[in-house]
């Protein structure tokens, strides 16, 4: 039955503690990811992350039982930040706005891969249970947050990127949210979702040899 799902790690022992290392990363990833966008519209003058009372760590209020329900099944998920636009102060607030989420997961990324490059290598060999959930962990959390990064980058609603491009290009703001272009932008997701694991290959093995360098001195 889910032998073409992501929960189908769930039920394999040698899988298991990847797969909730994954979904506790997509989670905690997503929830400080919304929490970043609320704090920097907050900054810019807009208090309406404040007002709806989404300024907390409870990632139901971030992402809804139906995106947690995907992390734990599909290995996906989504969240979302409600901000006033026209309450933001600055020409370019709405760029920072949308940027400071993508900017917290790879501000995690290098943390997490810094840690278990710098536990390897002054830490020796994780031996115990324990300290191999860990090492899964922090690789899984820096992966995935690489990945966050990256993805949430590109120029297509309703990803960051669009709002950030958008902010500095009128013409390819107005181009986003002409009603007669809805189709064109569906399609476009649709094919930056298609193509992510493409993109996310390169990303993986760029963090890993990050963290690698870290740990070793030596770029893989």
């Amino acid at each position: 039955m889910f032998d073409n799902l992501f929960i189908q790690y769930a039920f394999d022992p040698a899988t298991r503690t990847f797969y909730f290392a994954t979904v506790i990363s997509i989670i905690i990833s997503i929830t400080l990811h919304e929490l970043a966008h609320g704090w920097a519209a907050i900054r810019l003058g807009d208090n309406t992350p404040i007002r709806l009372g989404r300024m907390t760590g409870d990632p139901i209020m971030h992402m809804g039982p139906f995106s947690i329900m995907a992390a734990f099944v599909l290995g996906i998920a989504w969240g979302q930040m409600p901000v006033d636009h026209t309450r933001l102060k600055g020409k370019y607030a709405e760029a920072w706005v949308a940027f400071a989420g993508p900017a917290t997961n790879l501000l995690l990324s290098v943390l997490a891969l810094t840690g278990l490059g710098l536990w390897l290598r002054f830490g020796g060999n994780p031996t115990g249970q324990v300290q191999q959930n860990a090492v899964t962990f922090l690789d899984a959390f820096g992966s995935i947050n690489a990945m966050l990064f990256v993805f949430n980058l590109f120029p297509i609603p309703p990803l960051d990127g669009s709002r950030i491009l958008g902010n500095f290009n009128r013409r390819y703001l107005l181009f986003i949210h002409d009603p007669d272009r809805r189709g064109v932008m569906l399609l476009g997701f649709w094919l930056c979702f298609s193509l992510a694991g493409v993109v996310f290959q390169p990303v993986i093995g760029l963090a890993r040899s990050y963290a690698i360098w870290v740990a070793t001195g030596h770029w893989h």
